[in-house]
C-alpha cells in the first residue's frame, strides 16, 4: 500500500485492570491499558494492543501526537482507515 500511513484517534486509559480496546469513542477509538502512564510504558503497551488488534507488526505502528496525553493519534501502514476500523471493533467485540 502506497501513500501516507493511515491515523487513528485514541482515548487512553492507562492503568486500567486489563488492556484492551473498548470501542468507539466520539470521533476516536476508547482503549484501556493496565500499565501505569509513566515513563512511556503506557505508550509502548498501547502499541503492542494496537498492533495486535490490527494484525500489523509493532514496528509500523508508532504514536504520532498526545504522547503525554489520553487523546492520542497512532499511524501505521498497510491499512485503510476503513479497514482498521473493521479490525477495532472485532477487537472491541471480543471482549465484550
Amino acid at each position: 500500500m502506497n501513500g501516507p500511513p493511515t491515523r487513528v484517534r485514541l482515548r487512553v486509559v492507562p492503568g486500567a485492570h486489563r488492556s484492551e480496546v473498548v470501542g468507539r469513542h466520539g470521533q476516536a477509538w476508547k482503549v484501556r491499558l493496565s500499565a501505569p502512564p509513566e515513563r512511556g510504558k503506557a505508550n509502548a503497551q498501547l502499541i503492542e494492543l494496537i498492533a495486535d488488534a490490527l494484525s500489523v507488526p509493532q514496528s509500523s505502528v508508532e504514536v504520532v501526537s498526545g504522547r503525554g496525553s489520553r487523546d492520542k493519534v497512532v499511524a501505521f501502514e498497510g491499512l485503510s482507515t476503513e479497514e482498521a476500523a473493521r479490525r477495532l471493533e472485532a477487537a472491541a467485540r471480543a471482549v465484550r
